[in-house]
């Protein structure tokens, strides 16, 4: 039958095969488009609208209710659309949550020993956390000024790709995937277990390995069904979860000032006593410190599903990362009031260690808080990281299959499903600990990297538009931290060092391999791959509405 001209002038939705026949028609519901061919005049862009009339009170009138009321279901209708791809569902209070959320995790609980370690004193520990958080926040204002210029997901890959190509952003990629981000998620998972099960065996020196492991793993499978399930859901238990670990380290800032208060100030007495200023050693602590403060980038990975990227970005980044470094060094502060820094050094919970001195019966309620933060750091984390990896298949860096996205949660399933393999492996390595300094180091050159593409950009491009444009000495600042960062512990940790070298010129064979040579089984395996997955998890690739 003939369309009408209305229907003629909308998207063409008769499903095209692929080389493959493979054809999204199969998994999608058909478009209503009953209202498009009624000739309704009252819906084309030309008609006029009538401003409905104020009640005599001055209240809104009923038919503004009912304008205001059909806008909010026509954005329910928008986020339930038939068209998949991914959407714009997060406000400037859940990229707060994300960024917050991801960034106090387990670290501000585990890396407090290891920085004492490094500095040997109260006083050089507390100037760490405090110039880890400088360097963050010059760090976040450098991917504020990228994130506005190139609004794209995937963060430190797609910036990179932009300004360097596609040999340097696939290696960025490759590290995400095989040390980074699996590396923190598994530290994260045992950690979660270890502070979940110690109320249940007050009497163990060390909670058994297999319990720890159990959960861990359920705790993975829970976070992993979460981020499937819908960005909404994901978000609101992020922000829920964000809300109760700020509470917990809140807690903990009230307890060591009222400690402080009354009196027991002798650990600030002589606060630079035994400081080591081995400059090797200092850049080191630094490693821990950035684990904790790891998370700050996050928003950039899921700028696409962001509402108003270009105001809600910068400021959520900016909320974020002012909160989360006052957090961080007033409970640095609270630690030490209690603790002298020999206790903290040697104590594998911090925290728990502080509530048992302090809070007496009450203590297991730092194990609760310190498990739902690094939930909440996982939960985030996947979310995330699943975006760089949609980001990165959409450029043809990883296989297609990664880019399916299900039909009604809008959600890319087949990312979250493939990222949590290695991290469930990587919980029976015997010394998960050793995985930090690895994410740390290769972190550091990411970084290096990100930041050089922003100077490259001004240098190369100076007229490209950019919405906010950050002072120059900061790329420059932050850029010098990084590299201290990343070549002086090279002295103290060369093996650890030695394996990211390592990982990154096996990114170079991989790249090669799979990318240069374009060897037609894989190609056809992958093709197969994908069929299998659009059929196992009801996903078909991204369709942008026009």
């Amino acid at each position: 039958m003939p369309q009408s001209s209305e229907s003629d002038e909308m998207r063409d939705n008769t499903p095209v095969p692929n080389e493959k026949g493979i054809t999204n028609a199969a998994f999608l519901h058909d478009l209503d488009t009953r209202e498009l061919s009624s000739g309704d005049k009252s819906t084309t862009p030309n008609a006029l609208e009538r401003k409905p009339a104020p009640s005599p009170d001055g209240s809104p009138s009923e038919e503004s209710k009912q304008k205001k009321k059909k806008k909010k279901e026509k954005e329910i209708d928008d986020s339930n659309s038939s068209v998949v791809e991914l959407k714009k569902e997060l406000g400037l209070a859940n990229g707060v949550g994300i960024i917050v959320g991801i960034m106090i995790g387990s670290g501000i609980f585990v890396s407090p020993g290891n920085v004492v370690r490094y500095t040997g004193s109260v006083g050089m520990s507390l100037m760490v956390w405090v110039a880890s958080g400088l360097m963050t926040m010059f760090g976040a204002l450098c991917y504020s000024e990228m994130g506005t210029m190139i609004p794209r997901s995937g963060g430190s890959y797609t910036y990179i790709l932009e300004a360097f190509g596609p040999v340097p952003a696939f290696l960025t990629l490759w590290i995400n995937l095989v040390i980074q981000s699996p590396g923190s998620r598994a530290i994260g998972m045992i950690t979660f277990a270890n502070y979940l099960l110690q109320p249940l065996f007050p009497n163990c020196s060390a909670v058994p390995y297999l319990a720890v492991r159990f959960v861990a793993l359920s705790m993975l499978g829970l976070a992993t069904y979460v981020n499937c399930a819908g960005v909404r859901f994901g978000t609101r238990l992020q922000d829920s979860l964000t809300i109760t670990k700020t509470l917990a380290l809140i807690l903990v800032i009230v307890v060591g000032i009222h400690h402080l208060a009354r009196g027991h100030v002798e650990n600030y007495v002589d606060a630079m006593a035994g400081t080591i200023y081995n400059p090797a050693s200092i850049a080191t602590a630094f490693y821990s410190s950035g684990f904790a403060y790891g998370g700050w980038n996050a928003l950039n990975s899921v700028l696409e599903e962001l509402k108003d990227p270009y105001k809600n970005l910068p400021r959520a980044i900016a909320i974020s990362i002012a909160s989360v470094t006052l957090i961080y060094t007033l409970t640095n502060v609270a630690y030490f009031a209690v603790l002298t820094p020999s206790e903290v050094l040697s104590s594998n919970a911090v925290a728990v260690t502080f509530g048992n001195r302090t809070l007496g019966i009450l203590a297991w309620v730092i194990s609760i808080f310190v498990a739902c933060s690094t939930y909440g750091n996982l939960n985030g984390g996947l979310m995330t990281q699943s975006r760089v990896v949609y980001a990165g298949a959409r450029e043809g860096h990883l296989p297609r299959f990664l880019t399916l996205i299900h039909v009604h949660n809008k959600t890319p399933v087949v990312s979250l499903v493939c990222i949590v393999i290695l991290p469930a492996i990587m919980l029976f390595v015997p010394d998960v600990g050793s995985i930090l300094a690895y994410t740390s180091f290769t972190g550091s050159v990411v970084s290096i990297m990100s930041v050089s593409s922003l100077l490259w950009l001004r240098y190369k491009e100076p007229d490209r538009h950019r919405p906010i444009k950050v002072w120059l000495g900061f790329p420059i600042i932050y850029l010098i931290m990084c590299v201290f960062v990343a070549v002086f512990p090279i002295i103290r940790r060369p093996v650890e060092i030695g394996v990211g070298a390592f990982a990154f010129a096996v990114g170079l064979l991989v790249y090669y391999v799979a990318l240069h040579l374009k060897i037609k089984p894989i190609g056809d395996a992958m093709e197969k791959v994908m069929y299998v997955c659009q059929l196992l998890f009801l996903c078909v690739e991204e369709e942008k509405a026009q």
